[in-house]
């Protein structure tokens, strides 16, 4: 006879039960305030950096995505009022970023820094952030240790004025709570966000992780114009190398092979068809209207049924969704809403940041995992500003953002970690930089903090196809260049001989009965002679990146060299 294990009643979100465990229900932001090293805030160093990484990313995404060369400001002050608030020794900053974006508009914004889980990043396109959370993340940290609000100022392009918002994040019901906000007419045409957020930080252990994640931001995006001041009131500027920006994302429908049982019963409510075939061809994308009664017809659905009926029967919208994710005959994901760097981009974010001997790039044709499409791209600096170590400096990204942590932990590192770079004609200690972006609608992390890329076997494979490509253009210059260096070394040592060889064959061509010490005019018409033979006789390989040399001037210069000597 079965009988319940326990008794109780219900409190408001609090259920009592007769064993005197209690059950409450928690909201997303109550939840993410308690347990706020999910999202990276593991530490008061940790927060610094991800807080000026969320307010970043943030920036960059209000910018490019729509066509704007972004201007960054980055500031970031020790916070004296907060610290005379204090009695034992906390260390609190003020950190406030800026951008030039389109701007949030001002019924928005409320909710945009005040509510967790609310973003306009909800849709099927590449963007820097996934969860809604990031920016919120960092709010609710600042409030939690501060007690302080953040602080808001947008303007969108098309409006005249400016607004100022002052929030808090009421955590127990997950809501904005303005406290102040003011507007006034633009004297300009100033428009983006400027977000200041207090918080509890330790500046001095996060300083060297800040700026390697600024510069790492500015080799991926050389279109961006970055300022950076330090509480010691150092100013770090990164001009914008060029006007040329990445393609920007459009935004897709979800693939077939990429949605789950919910996902199939929320676009079955919303929509407008009355054929299942159409919901297909509709809701979906690479989907095509005999595809997809081709489809249902193999699966044992009749194409032309009422697509709501399926809402009543659990167990076929189950059948349906893994019918559809074993279909073969699907059209593979659109690329379009994916925005790849570029390989010229790159190319041009290596050498300002490293000043490399040789640097290269190249971009994938974009492939898909689980309904996901993405793009890897892979890139090679060498020789130059790169600091000789023991294994590659290794600069990892996901939807341009770097990754700065937990770097053995992801398929990046593994990936690079286990090439044979002798087979690539690269011996370490070496100045070696590689540098892999992945692009996709859907970045396998393997944690909310966004640090490290799971294992997964289509982007794994990509990842070594695209840097053993590039490795290969390595290899090419580190072999031309050490044939350059054997034919330089022949030509040093044929030519410091050549003033003496034209010398004495001056003087023993003349015959005996007219011998008269050889005029300085012979001697040079010897030498030019030879030079010629020597020029013609040795070939200097043509390195990428560098400008091809006349072999005479080159054999002149050796000559000139010896004579100074």
């Amino acid at each position: 006879m079965a009988r319940s294990l326990t008794k109780g009643k219900t409190v408001g979100s609090t259920v009592t039960v007769d064993s005197q465990e209690q059950y409450k229900q928690m909201n997303v932001a109550e939840f993410f305030a308690k347990n706020r090293q999910i999202a990276g805030f593991t530490n008061p160093t940790r927060a610094v950096y991800q807080t000026i990484r969320e307010l970043v990313e943030n920036s960059l995404d209000a910018t490019d995505v729509y066509g704007i060369l972004p201007t960054v400001y980055i500031k970031i002050e020790y916070d004296e009022e907060l610290e005379e608030a204090n009695d034992f020794p906390r260390k609190f900053l003020s950190i406030t970023v800026e951008d030039n974006g389109v701007g949030v508009p001002p019924t928005v914004i409320a909710n945009a820094f005040g509510r967790v889980l609310y973003s306009s990043k909800y849709v099927n396109r590449q963007t820097r952030g996934m969860y809604g959370l990031g920016v919120k993340a960092a709010v609710l940290y600042g409030q939690l240790t501060t007690g302080r609000p953040v602080e808001v100022v947008s303007s969108t392009k098309s409006s005249d004025y400016v607004y100022a918002k002052t929030i808090y994040i009421d955590i127990q019901k997950n809501e904005p709570r303005v406290v102040e906000e003011v507007q006034w007419r633009k004297r300009s045409g100033w428009h983006g966000t400027r977000v200041r957020i207090r918080l509890e930080g330790r500046w001095s252990s996060a300083k060297g992780r800040v700026l390697e994640y600024i510069r790492r931001t500015a080799i991926i995006a050389p279109y961006a114009e970055i300022y950076f001041e330090t509480p010691e009131g150092e100013i770090f500027v990164f001009p914008r190398m060029t006007t040329k920006l990445p393609p920007p994302p459009k935004e897709a429908k979800p693939h077939p092979h990429g949605v789950d049982v919910e996902q199939m019963r929320m676009i079955i409510s919303a929509t407008r068809a009355d054929r299942l075939y159409q919901v297909l061809v509709q809701e979906f994308q690479s989907v095509g209207e005999i595809t997809a009664k081709r489809f249902l017809e193999e699966a044992g659905f009749d194409p032309n049924m009422n697509p709501k009926l399926l809402l009543k029967m659990k167990n076929e919208l189950v059948r349906l969704v893994n019918a559809m994710k074993s279909y073969g005959k699907f059209r593979a994901p659109r690329s379009d809403h994916l925005s790849p760097i570029g390989e010229d981009l790159i190319v041009l974010g290596l050498r300002r940041m490293f000043n490399p001997d040789f640097a290269a790039a190249v971009t994938r044709t974009p492939k898909a995992y689980s309904g996901h499409s993405f793009i890897v791209e892979a890139g090679i600096a060498y020789g130059g500003g790169i600091p000789v170590r023991d294994e590659p400096l290794l600069l990892r990204y996901a939807n341009k953002i770097p990754l700065l942590y937990e770097e053995k932990e992801g398929v990046i590192y593994k990936v690079v970690s286990q090439i044979n770079w002798a087979q690539y004609n690269v011996k370490f200690p070496a100045p070696l930089v590689v540098l892999v972006h992945i692009a996709s609608t859907r970045v396998p992390y393997k944690g909310v903090g966004k640090e490290s890329i799971g294992d997964v076997p289509e982007i794994e494979k990509e990842i070594k196809i695209a840097v053993r490509e590039v490795a290969r253009k390595l290899r090419l210059y580190l072999s031309r260049k050490r044939r350059e260096e054997e034919a330089r070394k022949r030509i040093i040592t044929i030519s410091k001989y050549i003033p003496e060889i034209a010398r004495s064959l001056a003087t023993i061509l003349k015959p005996p009965e007219k011998w008269e010490p050889p005029r300085p005019e012979e001697e040079e018409e010897l030498k030019k002679a030879l030079v010629r033979l020597v020029a013609k006789h040795i070939e200097i390989p043509k390195v990428d990146g560098r400008e091809e040399e006349e072999p005479e001037k080159i054999v002149e210069s050796v000559i000139e060299a010896v004579k100074v000597a």
